[in-house]
């Protein structure tokens, strides 16, 4: 019985993301759990080091102001891919993003927001250029 707990914990703490301050989002008919990156410290470490990311989670990246941000893999083990987002919570472009590589994946135009999920997520979901990301409004502000 304790291995069944332990196990049962295992898959409950994988299934969310990190420690954090989390919010709910959502993209169409898809709810998304997302950790909020809102520090320079948060943005910097981002996913680096995580083992796994459950289907609908991610992690939102907010800035103190939109601008054309880069994002690269540096010790990040897990594919990703990555939503750039607009003040209005439009959807810029989306980039496919390498495990562990130093390409750098960059938003189209000013971007306030980044949304990092499971590699391929937006296309399984058919979440592309112009769709808007509701939940913004209750995310706190970039630092």
């Amino acid at each position: 019985m304790r291995f069944f707990s332990t196990l049962s914990l295992f898959f409950l703490f994988a299934l969310q993301p990190a420690c954090g301050e989390n919010i709910s989002l959502k993209i169409g008919k898809h709810n998304i759990h997302a950790e909020i990156a809102n520090t320079s410290q948060s943005r910097e470490q981002g996913l680096m080091g995580r083992g796994l990311l459950c289907a609908n989670c991610g992690m939102l990246f907010i800035f103190k102001k939109a601008d054309r941000y880069n994002f690269w893999m540096k010790n990040t083990t897990l594919p990703l891919s990555i939503a750039f987002i607009a003040a209005d919570g439009s959807i810029l472009n989306i980039e496919e993003m390498q495990p562990n590589t130093p390409d750098t994946h960059h938003a189209q135009s000013d971007a306030l927001y980044a949304l990092e999920m499971n590699s391929g997520w937006f296309a399984r979901n058919g979440i592309k250029r112009g769709i808007t990301v509701q939940g913004l409004m209750q995310a706190p502000t970039g630092h």
